[in-house]
């Protein structure tokens, strides 16, 4: 009973600051401070950067450098050993549609291991290999044992378009909770991170796991991994953009309505703020990301900047005109920064020409891509049916 109450109670704290968080954001655009946004095109030592040469070996080294300092932490790459198991736990709910496997991913570092489960669907009438869209699921796994989950994850739709399909629960590696974060491959594989201000935290051990998949597929003959797709939704969509800027294997990206840490722009503080959100989630980025609650001006990068570190491959912002916590706004102003670096350096014909306001359709283009839909926050089929058509028109000349 006693443990009852402290979770009741913990429940209640937590829903209590996220309602205050909620009253005190800044909903209103006439608040919105001017922008006064890093250049991504000047070094640190002043230097013009007008070449695929500077960018590629002067600027977005650094830049990798400042984001893994200030904000998220680094994503480990290091480990002795890795394997992959098949295992048959749960049922095929798509048997005459999809070849189902349940595959643990066991790592090995300095005497210790991890297991984490990767699910994966693949299109059973392909007699060729297939590209494949691996989500990043930060919700906790059903209690029924269900797999897929139609909006979320419509595993019969993506497979019917010829998409193999896969997913993790982030739980499986590090537990979205700010006392239990470090109880999986944290603690066990990578402990020095912890007592690092710059530190691997949450997002970084999630984005480990999306590369751990990743090494999966590179090996697995129905797969080609050179047309791989990166999703995410929310605290998952940051993680994936994060994971697509460390990881070059991914040939398109999509973080979905990831709002403050992900694509919104930090200095708008319009909706989550730097200080709400390491407040509520003190575990998903390093500490340092800490110094700037309240001072983003202080910042040495702004997110519009992730965006161009995925360049040159191809990068899919999405958003919810309701989602007004995730900043829609400073989502579609960070792509449209952003991707000047299409245009600039990569001579790339990529355009975002329209105002926020104005928009209308969706923009599905070679490079760089954006919608927003009616509704508020969530990922819904409307949402990956944008997500296929973009990446089927990035593959076309792959």
């Amino acid at each position: 009973m006693k443990k009852l109450i402290l979770f009741i109670a913990s429940i209640f704290v937590l829903i209590n600051s996220f309602v205050m968080a909620q009253r005190a954001a800044n909903y209103d655009e006439a608040q919105v401070p001017p922008l006064f946004l890093p250049d991504p095109f000047v070094s640190k030592t002043g230097q013009l950067i007008q070449s695929i040469s500077d960018w590629e070996n002067i600027r977005r080294p650094e830049l990798l450098n400042l984001f893994t300092e200030e904000v998220y932490g680094p994503i480990r790459t290091d480990f002795d050993e890795i394997s992959f198991k098949e295992v048959s736990e749960s049922t095929n709910p798509y048997p005459d549609l999809a070849i189902f496997k349940e595959v643990d991913i066991t790592v090995d570092r300095n005497g210790k291991s991890h297991t984490m489960r990767l699910n994966v669907f693949l299109p059973k009438s392909s007699e060729r290999e297939v590209p494949i869209i691996l989500l990043i699921n930060h919700r906790p796994k059903f209690s029924d044992g269900r797999i897929a989950e139609e909006g979320y994850w419509p595993v019969e739709e993506l497979v019917n378009r010829g998409f193999a399909t896969a997913s993790f629960h982030g739980e499986t590696v590090a537990p979205d909770d700010a006392e239990k974060f470090s109880e999986g491959i944290l603690s066990t594989l990578y402990p020095e991170e912890l007592s690092k201000a710059n530190g691997m935290r949450t997002f970084g051990a999630w984005g480990w796991a999306a590369m751990r998949a990743m090494d999966y597929f590179e090996q697995q003959p129905m797969i080609d991994a050179t047309k791989s797709v990166l999703v995410g939704h929310s605290r998952a969509g940051k993680t994936a953009l994060w994971t697509g800027v460390n990881d070059n294997r991914w040939a398109v990206v999509i973080p979905n309505e990831s709002g403050c840490g992900g694509a919104a722009l930090s200095r708008r503080k319009f909706g989550e703020t730097v200080k709400i959100i390491n407040t509520s989630f003190p575990h998903w980025f390093n500490d340092n990301f800490k110094k700037y609650n309240d001072q983003e001006n202080y910042l040495p990068i702004d997110q519009h900047m992730l965006a161009m570190m995925v360049a040159p491959r191809a990068i899919y912002y999405s958003s919810a005109r309701e989602d007004l916590w995730a900043d829609p706004k400073g989502e579609y102003l960070s792509m449209q920064l952003g991707s000047r670096i299409y245009r600039d350096i990569y001579k790339k014909p990529v355009e975002f020409p329209s105002a926020f306001e104005e928009l209308e359709g969706p923009i599905i283009q070679s490079f760089a891509g954006y919608h927003i839909r009616d509704g508020k926050h969530g990922l819904t089929v409307e949402d990956w049916r944008h997500f296929m058509d973009f990446a089927e028109l990035n593959f076309q000349n792959k």
